[in-house]
């Protein structure tokens, strides 16, 4: 995760979207870019990363901003806490709530266990091989599929946030 410019403490909502946008470009580069031209498992496991750095500053900058507001406390340090958080403050919110569950599930894959095939090829797939004996396979389609979520999810915050 890149270094922020603030502490969490002092971080405010629109600096943590702003990361997430940053963050979303570097994803969508890789995708238009890298990808294409490299085609390589290597690659896929970077663009989940970015997307996974995405979705956590999306979610400080919900958290951050129901802070602000009274609703919590404080922001959760831990990833999986912070979806956690967020889901309950957004329970009628199917965008956010199917994120929150898309980031713990990506937070999986990147730990896992993977197999790589096809690699330098069109149908570069990993297959990750989670702790609880499913198999994921991401292809490019998919994980194209993966920043289209994310980008959603973005927009989603972003209006979340302006509805002050």
């Amino acid at each position: 995760m890149p270094a922020l410019m603030v502490s969490e403490e002092e971080m405010e909502p629109s600096d943590a979207l702003y990361e997430a946008q940053q963050e979303l470009k570097r994803a969508d580069h890789s995708i238009a870019v890298s990808l294409k031209y490299t085609r390589t498992v290597d690659v896929i496991k970077g663009i989940i990363d970015r997307l996974i750095n995405t979705i956590r500053y999306g979610l400080d900058a919900l958290l951050i901003y129901n802070r602000e507001k009274g609703n919590i406390e404080e922001v959760p340090e831990l990833a999986r806490l912070k979806a956690i958080e967020t889901k309950k403050l957004y329970p009628d919110n199917p965008i956010v709530r199917d994120t929150c569950d898309f980031f713990l599930l990506l937070r999986k894959i990147t730990k896992a266990e993977f197999d790589r095939a096809q690699e330098y090829r069109r149908h570069v797939t990993m297959t990750a091989h989670l702790d609880d004996g499913q198999s994921v396979q991401i292809t490019i389609d998919i994980v194209t599929d993966y920043y289209a979520r994310t980008k959603e999810f973005l927009k989603e915050v972003s209006k979340l946030i302006s509805e002050s």
